[in-house]
C-alpha cells in the first residue's frame, strides 16, 4: 500500500538519499558505453561477423576468447545509438504520464524495466552466437528504465522547500555521473567475475529499487511549494513539527502575503478575474503571460535557437562516447595499415586504462551541476519582479526590510537577471565545447585527460543551462512540454553519430580528424543562441526602462 503524502514527507531524507544512489548506479549508465563495449566484445557478442583469422584484438589480460573486428563494433555501436536515443527521446511522453499519474508508477515501471534489461544481457551472454540480437532489446530497455528512474525523481526536491535547488542539483549530478557505473563494473569483470553473475546481481539490485518505491513513494504527485496543496499537506505538517520559526521565515511569510494582497487588489481594479495560487515569484508574473498559447513558445526564436544548440551539443557528446575507444586505438596504432600484434595488444591495454580513467572522471558531474546552478541563480535573490502598477518595482530588496523605499534607484529585474545568467552559462558552455573539439583534433594520449574533463563538464552544464533558460523566458505551464520536445529533437540529432562512426571506421580507416573538425565547425553555431539572448535582453531592458520612467506596459507583451 502506498504511503500518504504526509508519511512521504517524514521519509523525504531517506527518499532523497536513496534516489541519489539509484540515479548514480541505475539511470544513465548507458553513457559509460566505452567500458560496456569492451565487455561485450570479450563475451563474443556479434563475433560471428569477424573473419576466423582475426583473433588478435586482445583484452587487457590478453585472454580474449573471441575474434573482434570493425563490423562487430559497428553493429554494437548501433545498439548504443538506439539505447541512447530511447534514453533521451522518451522524456516527452514520460512527462505527460507523470503529470497524469505521478512519479510512483513511472518509477515502478522504470525499475522493473531496468531489471529486465540486465537479465536479458545475462541471458544473451549464455550463447552469444545465437542470442546476440537480444542486446538491442536489452540496451533499449536499459535506456528506458534509466530515464524513468531519473525523471520520476525530479519532483522529489519539492519536499525540501528552500533546499529544493540543492537537492535538484544532487539528483541531476548523480544522473550525469552514472556513466561511472559500467567502468566500475568492468573493474569487477577484470578480476574474473562472470559477466552473467554481474548482470544477474545488478538485476536483483534493481528489484530493490522497485521494493523501495512500493514502500516509500506516495501515489500522489509531490506538490511544488508554490501550489496551494503544498501549504495544506506539507507546510502545516512542517510547522507542527518545528516550533522554532525564525525571523527570516516570518518576514518572508508576511512579505508574500502582503504582495499577494496587493496583486489581487490591482487585478480587481483592472477587472481581471485571474486568481493565482502561487507564491510571490509566481504571482508577480502577468496573467496574460501565463495564458500565452503553447504555439507562441514553440515558434519563438529563443526556443528554435535552443533546439539547434542542444542538438549540436548532444551529437558532439554522444559521438565522442561512441567513438572514444576507436579514437584512442588510432592514437596508439596510427591506423589499420600500421597495426601489428604488439601494437594491437598495446592498444587494448591503453584503451582499457583510459576508459577506466574516463569513467572515474564522471563523478565530476556531481560538482559541475551545482556550479552551473550557481551561475543560473547568480544575484536572483537581489532582484525584484516587474509589472506591478504599485511602485513596488522601485524598492530594493535590502531596503524593503528596513522599511526604506528607494524609488529613485533603478531596480534589478528578475527576468533580466535570469537572461543575463543564461547568456553567461551558454557562453561558458560553448567555449568549453569548442575547447573540447580542439583537444579532440590533437593525437596526444596525455592530452586526452583534458579532453575527458572538458567532456564531463560540458555534459554536466548544457542540460541545466537549457532548463534555466526555459524557466526564465517561458510560462511555467509550458516548461515540461518544451523540455520534453527539446530532448526528443536532441535525441533525433544524436542519431547522426551512427553514420559518422561508420564513415570514421570505413573510408577514414579509424582517423577521426575530419569528423571532429566538421563537428568543431558546426559547434560554433552554438554561439548564435547567447547572441540572440543578448539582443533579446537589450530589447527587454529598453521596454522595462520605459515602464520605469513612464506609463507601465504589460510585462509579457515582448515577443520572444
Amino acid at each position: 500500500m502506498a504511503p500518504t503524502l504526509q508519511q512521504a514527507y517524514r521519509r523525504r531524507w531517506w527518499m532523497a538519499c536513496t534516489a541519489v544512489l539509484e540515479n548514480l548506479f541505475f539511470s544513465a549508465v548507458l553513457l559509460g558505453w566505452a567500458s560496456l563495449l569492451i565487455m561485450l566484445k570479450s563475451e563474443g557478442f556479434y563475433s560471428s561477423m569477424c573473419p576466423a583469422e582475426n583473433t588478435t584484438n586482445a583484452t587487457q589480460d590478453a585472454q580474449l576468447r573471441w575474434p573482434s573486428c570493425d563490423p562487430q563494433e559497428e553493429m554494437l555501436n548501433l545498439g548504443f545509438t538506439i539505447g541512447s536515443f530511447v534514453l533521451s527521446a522518451t522524456t516527452l511522453p514520460l512527462g505527460i504520464l507523470m503529470d497524469r499519474f505521478g512519479p510512483r508508477p513511472t518509477r515502478l515501471i522504470g525499475s522493473a524495466t531496468f531489471a529486465a534489461s540486465c537479465t536479458l544481457m545475462a541471458l544473451a551472454s549464455w550463447d552469444t552466437k545465437v542470442l546476440s540480437p537480444l542486446i538491442f532489446l536489452a540496451l533499449s530497455l536499459n535506456g528506458f528504465g534509466g530515464i524513468c528512474l531519473t525523471f520520476s525523481s525530479l519532483t522529489l526536491p519539492n519536499m525540501f522547500g528552500n533546499l529544493r535547488s540543492t537537492i535538484m542539483a544532487l539528483l541531476i549530478g548523480s544522473y550525469a555521473s552514472s556513466a561511472i557505473t559500467f567502468p566500475g563494473i568492468k573493474l569487477i569483470y577484470d578480476t574474473g567475475v562472470s559477466f552473467m553473475v554481474i548482470m544477474f546481481t545488478w538485476s536483483g539490485l534493481a528489484c530493490l529499487i522497485f521494493l523501495n518505491c512500493a514502500l516509500n513513494w506516495p501515489s500522489e504527485a509531490f506538490p511544488a511549494p508554490e501550489e496551494s496543496s503544498y501549504t495544506k499537506t506539507i507546510k502545516i505538517t512542517g510547522l507542527a513539527l518545528d516550533h522554532k520559526i525564525t525571523g527570516d521565515r516570518f518576514y518572508i511569510h508576511v512579505t508574500n502575503v502582503g504582495q499577494r494582497l496587493n496583486q489581487k487588489a490591482s487585478s480587481m481594479e483592472e477587472n481581471d478575474l485571474y486568481i493565482s495560487s502561487q507564491d510571490v515569484r509566481g504571482t508577480s508574473e502577468n496573467p496574460r503571460e501565463k495564458s500565452a498559447p503553447l504555439r507562441k513558445s514553440l515558434f519563438s526564436p529563443i526556443f528554435l535557437w535552443s533546439l539547434l544548440t542542444m542538438g549540436i551539443t548532444q551529437l558532439r557528446v554522444i559521438f565522442y562516447m561512441a567513438a572514444m575507444n576507436k579514437m584512442l586505438e588510432y592514437i596508439v596504432t596510427g591506423g589499420s595499415e600500421h597495426e601489428t600484434v604488439v601494437l594491437k595488444q598495446k592498444a587494448a591495454e591503453t584503451v582499457g586504462f583510459y576508459t577506466s580513467i574516463f569513467g572515474g572522471l564522471q563523478l565530476l558531474c556531481l560538482l559541475t551541476c551545482p556550479l552551473i546552478g550557481y551561475i543560473m541563480d547568480w544575484r536572483i535573490k537581489d532582484c525584484v519582479d516587474q509589472g506591478l502598477n504599485d511602485g513596488t518595482e522601485g524598492i530594493a530588496l535590502g531596503d524593503a526590510r528596513d522599511g526604506v523605499a528607494t524609488k529613485s534607484a533603478r531596480p534589478r529585474y528578475r527576468k533580466i537577471q535570469k537572461l543575463t545568467n543564461a547568456i553567461n552559462a551558454f557562453t561558458l558552455t560553448n567555449f568549453l565545447l569548442v575547447a573540447f573539439g580542439i583537444t579532440c583534433l590533437i593525437n596526444n594520449l596525455h592530452l586526452q585527460f583534458v579532453t575527458f574533463v572538458l567532456h564531463t563538464i560540458v555534459r554536466g552544464f548544457y542540460h541545466s543551462a537549457c532548463g534555466g533558460l526555459y524557466a526564465a523566458v517561458f510560462p511555467s505551464n509550458h516548461f515540461g512540454t518544451l523540455t520534453g520536445l527539446q530532448s526528443l529533437i536532441s535525441a533525433v540529432s544524436a542519431l547522426l553519430q551512427q553514420p559518422l562512426f561508420k564513415v570514421m571506421v570505413g573510408p577514414l580507416k579509424g582517423n577521426s580528424f575530419w569528423v571532429n573538425l566538421g563537428l568543431l565547425l558546426v559547434s560554433l553555431l552554438g554561439f548564435l543562441l547567447p547572441s540572440y539572448l543578448f539582443y533579446y535582453r537589450a530589447r527587454l531592458q529598453r521596454e522595462y526602462t520605459s515602464d520605469w520612467e513612464g506609463p507601465l506596459k504589460a510585462p509579457g507583451s515582448v515577443d520572444l
